[in-house]
């Protein structure tokens, strides 16, 4: 399978275009629209970041994209312990077992756990003490710019691969 166009570290399509992508990739995901806006919002949120990122749906892009989003975004750890209870988190969860199972969600988890944790070092050394952060909840206002753009702009390109 070819890699999505939106994984591309230097990708010029707009964050709209990568999210459209990532979806049409990924049809077994629950669709934000389908759900309350209260928590639709957040779905909608993880997703972008999974295009902002270059994060794809397998389990190591999936352990990697929190951390992602507690040190370079507005969604800090505090804020997901608040928004953890939240049923679009359990929605997500959800999405994973119906796709592959319990079993393999957490033989996953610990498959690629030790991966994750080496790749995921040196990106907390380089996000200290960051100033600028990626919105979270507020996207909307970076849907038509590129993603090269938004990655450079709230310098995340020595993140990505």
């Amino acid at each position: 399978m070819q890699r999505p166009r939106y994984t591309d570290k230097a990708s010029t399509q707009t964050l709209r275009e990568g999210l459209a992508e990532y979806y049409s990739l990924n049809p077994h995901i629950t669709d934000p629209a389908t759900q309350p806006s209260d928590f639709a919002r957040i779905l909608r949120a993880h997703d972008v970041g999974h295009v902002i990122y270059g994060c794809d749906t397998g389990m190591f892009d999936e352990l990697k994209i929190l951390p992602l989003f507690w040190w370079t975004s507005e969604c800090t750890f505090q804020t997901y312990l608040k928004m953890k209870n939240s049923p679009a988190v359990d929605v997500m969860y959800e999405d994973m077992i119906r796709e592959k199972g319990t079993l393999w969600l957490y033989g996953s988890i610990l498959k690629v756990l030790p991966g994750v944790i080496l790749e995921l070092i040196p990106i907390w050394f380089k996000t200290r003490n960051r100033q600028k952060l990626l919105p979270f909840l507020d996207f909307e206002p970076l849907m038509e710019r590129s993603l090269l753009d938004i990655r450079q702009e709230y310098n995340l390109m020595l993140l990505l691969k």
